[in-house]
């Protein structure tokens, strides 16, 4: 009763979901063939995921060759280095809004899995936080997917999670149905840090870069409250 009592009921759902991974045999999630490697993702469908291989430092874009692409060098975006695990196209583009929008959390945890495998080897920050959703987004949506992302992703890199230096304070229109530039205007003052002691260096967990408005919006308002280094992690990059 006592370990009950001590554990969040916001946090049952996905301990649930956990026990359930640890207990069921594993099942790949986009073909139903058993699972390897620790994945519900069996070997033929994890070789066609869209790793992304040469991209710009600074806002993830495919290159031919690793770099800093020329949109970056004209105007230095605000995050130092992204990272993006895949490329948002098939078979990934399936697993994605199935975790998003349709409360899929096995996909959730898969995707931070393959999220960690990915960055293991990045620098590290001093701590992850998630890109935050507005409250009433949240409340319609009943999940956070970037700090459901977040926070398996730093338990497993054992870093710490910091979803308390970062709010959406401005409710904003989806950044789907915007172009680049109604984007950035959408973004503008949305996001505010903590009143608080900051990390010199973090990094930005979100599912999808798209223009980066989004990210660059969160970065900045990092930077004003005194963050030196703000770098992104996300699971897909759109080309």
């Amino acid at each position: 009763m006592d370990g009950l009592q001590a554990m969040s009921f916001k946090d049952l759902p996905a301990r649930l979901a956990t026990l359930a991974h640890r207990l069921l045999p594993l099942r790949c999630l986009l073909c139903t063939e058993p699972g390897a490697g620790g994945l519900d993702l069996c070997p033929a469908c994890r070789a066609s995921l869209p790793e992304l291989q040469a991209a710009c430092r600074c806002c993830a874009l495919p290159l031919p060759a690793p770099g800093i692409c020329g949109a970056c060098l004209q105007r230095p975006p605000p995050l130092q280095r992204a990272h993006a695990a895949f490329l948002y196209a098939p078979p990934l583009d399936r697993l994605l809004p199935r975790y998003k929008f349709h409360g899929d959390l096995a996909a959730g945890r898969l995707l931070a899995q393959l999220m960690a495998r990915a960055f293991a080897g990045c620098e590290r920050p001093q701590a992850l936080v998630p890109v935050p959703l507005h409250r009433s987004r949240l409340r319609r949506r009943g999940y956070d997917q970037a700090l459901e992302l977040a926070r398996p992703l730093a338990a497993m890199l054992g870093l710490p999670l910091r979803a308390d230096l970062l709010r959406r304070v401005r409710a904003t229109a989806a950044q789907s149905e915007l172009d680049a530039a109604a984007r950035r205007r959408n973004l503008r003052a949305a996001f505010r840090a903590a009143n608080a002691a900051m990390p010199t260096h973090v990094a930005l967990v979100d599912d999808v870069m798209t223009t980066g408005a989004t990210l660059h919006a969160a970065a900045r308002a990092l930077h004003r409250a005194g963050v030196e280094r703000v770098d992104a992690w996300v699971c897909a990059r759109a080309p």
